[in-house]
Order: C-alpha cells, then structure tokens, then sequence
C-alpha cells in the first residue's frame, strides 16, 4: 500500500487539513475506489486501525470518494468531524447518491467537489457542497471570475489547487479564495538576504564546521553555544527528554550525554527551525519528514553506508525556500559533504535516486515512486512503513522543540 499527505493551507498559511493520496498496491492505478471498492476498503481500514491521528496529526483529512464508496459504510469509519468527503469529477450522479450525501451531511460530514469544471448553476451537487476545489492547471483563475462570485455569494468555501507560486495564491487570495494546496510554500521567494537569517546561519555553520573535523572538541561546541541563550536553552530542553531523571549541569555535559552524531542531528534541526522562522511551519514538518524518509530509503535500499548524508539531504532539501535564496547560495559557509551539495544543487550524485524517490512519494506519483524503489530493491511495504514512521518521527521531534504543528 502506498499512502502520502499534501497539505492544505488557510490565508495565515496554517495547515487546515492534510488530502490523502493513495493507492493499494503497485498494480492499481491512482485512487483505487474508482475501480474498486474492494481496495478502497482495505486502505480506508490500514487508516482506520493505524490511526488517523498518525498521518493527519489533529487536521482533518480530505479524501477522495467514488459514487459506490460514498454508498457504502466506509466513509462512517472516520469521524465526521475528521473528515472531508471529496467527490470524485466524474461520479455520476442520481437521486439515490444525492439521498445518501444528503445523510452525510446530516451526520455532520462536509463535502467538497474535487477538480470541479461543472456549470456553477447547474451541477445538482453544488447546493450540497461545503467546499469547491478549482484545479488552477484546468481552470486558470482569469476564467473563474464569474463562478467564483456565484460561490461566494452562496458562502461556499474555496480551495484553489496545484498552486505552484507565492504570486498565484496571493492572487487567490484576493478573489475570495480561503484554502489553497500545491508546493507554491516549498520554493524560495527571492528577495535578497535577511540579516537576521544570515547571521544565525553562520552562528550554526560554525557549529557544523566544529562537528566535521577529525576531532570535534565538546569544549569548542560547548562555548558556542553558551554565547546564545536562546540556542542553549533549546538544546537543554532536547537533552531533558533524553536524560529522563538524570541531572544535567552544563552545556558541555549535555553535549557529552549525546554524542557527537546525536548533536550533529540537532543542531541541524535546530539551524531548520531558526531559518524557517515567518515561514510557514509546514515548511519544517515537510524537512523533519524528509530527513528521516531519506535516511530509511537509505538503509532499506542497500545503501545503509550512507544513511547520515541521505538524513541531511532530506533535512536540507528545503534550506533555499527557508532562506529565499538559491539553493547554491543558501548552502555556502556549511560545511555539508559534496554528495548532499551535488544533490541538492546540480541534481546529480550518489543520493539523488533517494532525493527523486522522497520526492515521487510525497507527491503521490506512484508508478515514478515504485518504479524508483523497485530499482533499489526496496518493497512497498517498507517504503509505506518508512513514510508512515516518519511523519510519526517529525510529529514527536515537534513536540519535543516545543513547536505547534
């Protein structure tokens, strides 16, 4: 089973809700209730029994339905409060799916029209949807004009899809738009550099340079880090989730308690979260998520000798959008091996087929995706497990630094 999460966004660029794209196996072919309720119900169920909560964190989850899985029991297994039932574009409709959609509502589910080029006036459906979703790839914003004030009018809500700059969801935004998906948060907005951003990435590179030689001294690591309060006091309280009941006096000792490739590990993540500070936190969701994706591809895919740098890549794959600068210059003064530089730059090297198979996933391209892990002989199940664990992972590392996801 293969399964992935792409974010909804609200005006603030807060995530609202997560779509789940999925499939049951390397042999269907996109959403598998299309052409099988069968295999719908036994994703549907994989998600029931592992727990929405572990994929969707407290958002709600926006899913796919055909005319027969909407018929069915199955959407009832999650609670209405939980989820959006996303009406496929082609599902055809009649008076007994109006009945039923007619009832979930009633139970407190809300709907939305997925991809929806209908005529506004005349889809049967839309009196019943809470939501509208425009693909903004088939139906541009200019041609939307018209229907856009029709919904607005009848307070539907909007979602505005497959946005892919920040000028495009401003736009958005400003016809009366209120959710928006697509990777527009993902990708630097280039507008020169932020003093405060290039001063504490080269307080962190410092760090970084300390804990790539042949002998890190504690004590170094120790005196840079007392210079900054705010760093110290962040580190302490990772050690303190560590240390349990053991007592911890100094920098230094907290630093000794870890060991040089745990610190290395969080000082990383630590640089991540101080970036991406008035970026949106999704942004450092999606690089927590990647570091510990890459790193499991990397050691169920035979290629375990690298698994630190595939971490890394991962974790800095989303440094230049945090920066808002080229990944070439956002990248320079941190002393990163040539691998990860390669990758993240040129888009060559060792760990690109693990940074284009962490990519494929997350978009839900699953035949690229399978394909890729296939080639590195790596089954779907530890791939979807490997997914799963990370989200779990980038959720509890959140917690620990105190952020809200």
């Amino acid at each position: 089973m293969f399964i992935a999460r792409q974010p909804i966004f609200n005006k603030s660029m807060e995530v609202f809700g997560y779509e789940l794209l999925f499939r049951s196996g390397s042999h269907s072919k996109g959403f598998d209730g299309v052409s099988s309720s069968h295999a719908t119900a036994s994703v549907i169920g994989n998600l029931f029994e592992s727990g929405i909560d572990q994929i969707v964190d407290d958002k709600r989850a926006f899913i796919n339905f055909d005319a027969d899985f909407i018929r069915s029991d199955l959407p009832e297994l999650i609670e209405s409060h939980r989820l959006i039932i996303e009406v496929l574009e082609d599902v055809e409709v009649d008076e007994s799916l109006i009945e039923r959609i007619k009832h979930l509502k009633h139970k407190g589910y809300r709907i939305a029209l997925d991809d929806f080029v209908e005529s506004y006036d005349d889809y049967p459906l839309v009196p019943f949807a809470d939501i509208i979703k425009y693909d903004l790839m088939m139906t541009p914003l200019e041609t939307l004009k018209v229907p856009v004030a029709n919904a607005l009018r009848h307070h539907k809500i909007l979602l505005a899809e497959k946005i892919e700059d920040e000028a495009t969801f401003n736009l958005a935004k400003e016809m009366g738009f209120t959710l928006f998906q697509g990777y527009f948060f993902s990708k630097p907005s280039i507008v020169g550099k932020a003093n405060h951003k290039a001063s504490t990435k080269t307080q962190y590179a410092r760090i970084i340079s300390e804990l790539k030689k042949e002998e890190p001294s504690y004590q170094v690591l120790a005196e840079i880090i007392e210079k900054d309060v705010n760093l110290a006091y962040r580190l302490m309280r990772v050690i303190s989730t560590r240390a349990g009941d053991d007592l911890v006096y100094s920098i230094k000792r907290a630093l000794t308690y870890m060991g040089l490739k745990e610190i290395e590990r969080w000082i990383n993540i630590l640089m991540i979260q101080d970036l991406g500070e008035n970026k949106p936190k999704e942004l450092m969701i999606m690089s927590l998520v990647r570091t510990k994706f890459a790193e499991a591809i990397a050691i169920h895919g035979g290629l375990k000798k690298i698994k630190h740098e595939a971490s890394m890549m991962g974790l800095f794959s989303t440094i230049d959008a945090m920066l808002d600068q080229p990944m070439s210059e956002a990248l320079s003064d941190i002393s990163l091996p040539n691998s990860i530089k390669e990758t993240l730059i040129e888009h060559e090297g060792t760990l690109m087929p693990i940074f284009k198979l962490v990519n494929t996933y997350e978009r839900g391209d699953w035949d690229e995706a399978y394909a890729l892990a296939k080639k590195m002989k790596m089954d779907e199940d530890s791939l979807f497990d490997a997914y799963m664990d990370s989200v779990k992972w980038a959720r509890e590392t959140v917690a620990i630094m105190g952020m809200k996801g």
